[in-house]
């Protein structure tokens, strides 16, 4: 039986590359005040990040709904196929929720994953189940396999300003006006399905070492699965620093690693300027 993989916009994964793995992406909806748009779809991460610096207020992202979820699992039971949904983390988003609530109206070929990511790590994730797909596996040999594998993926990122935090409501105004004065660039993770701050960083180039001792502490990078580096806004000029910073841990690999850029579901949060790296651990 034919296997189906889709996911949804908050993996980053453009509608081009979409096409090139024979998948589907879902797009969440975004919101700039009255006027809301289609994540990937009717707007794209440079429109979206034009919007974000051009206004003062940030956006919103709402979930995908049953309604849409139940049309592409038509598409899958009609075709005598089996559908596997890789959702970004129920920790941030009712997706997960609603994409189960569609699949009780079909069979049992239906198949839910949280991923408990989003993002990049979410990205790759989608990716290494494409790579069984396309070895021959089953949706059962791709889940057996895939979900130990889960708890092996890992995103770490460096935001370049606190501003967008703030403008959130993740952090004060006294405390993104303090951490721009000293350089301070937070650097996070996703941990039990929730973003999580590790760390602190004073100035860019020890927010790129703490990126590599995280790297390290979680047993380093399998690369015989996917890896993905990512960056926000309208340039990767943060981007190639750090892999110019961090080359020892890519030598040999840099023909592996995918590049993205980070779309609205975390884009909100980072603004432009933001490099996240995406991986499995050994």
């Amino acid at each position: 039986m034919a296997v189906r993989i889709i996911t949804d916009s908050a993996s980053d994964i453009p509608q081009e590359k979409a096409k090139e793995w024979g998948i589907t992406v879902l797009p969440l909806k975004v919101r700039f005040g009255d006027e809301e748009f289609l994540d990937g779809v009717t707007l794209s991460s440079t429109d979206f990040y034009k919007k974000l610096v051009e206004t003062d207020e940030i956006p919103k992202t709402s979930q995908i709904s049953p309604y849409d979820y139940s049309e592409e699992f038509r598409k899958a039971d009609e075709a005598g196929e089996e559908l596997i949904y890789f959702s970004l983390s129920s920790g941030v988003s009712g997706s997960y929720q609603s994409a189960c609530i569609a699949a009780e109206d079909f069979s049992d070929n239906i198949h839910i994953v949280d991923t408990k990511q989003f993002c990049i790590s979410e990205y790759v994730i989608v990716q290494r189940a494409v790579q069984l797909r396309d070895q021959g596996l089953s949706a059962k040999e791709i889940l057996e396999t895939i979900t130990p594998e889960l708890k092996k993926a890992h995103v770490i990122a460096v935001f370049d300003t606190l501003e967008y935090l703030k403008l959130g409501g993740r952090i004060s105004s006294a405390a993104a006006f303090a951490g721009n004065i000293l350089m301070i660039k937070p650097v996070i993770t996703i941990e039990e399905g929730v973003v999580k701050v590790i760390g602190k960083a004073r100035g860019s180039k020890n927010g790129h070492n703490m990126l590599m001792e995280f790297v390290k502490k979680t047993g380093g990078i399998d690369y015989d699965k996917p890896t993905c580096l990512a960056y926000s806004g309208f340039s990767d000029e943060m981007l190639r620093k750090y892999v110019e910073d961090s080359k020892a841990l890519y030598e040999g690999h840099e023909n592996d690693i995918q590049y993205a850029v980070a779309g609205a579901t975390i884009g909100t949060y980072t603004g432009p300027g933001a490099i996240a790296f995406a991986y499995f651990e050994k």
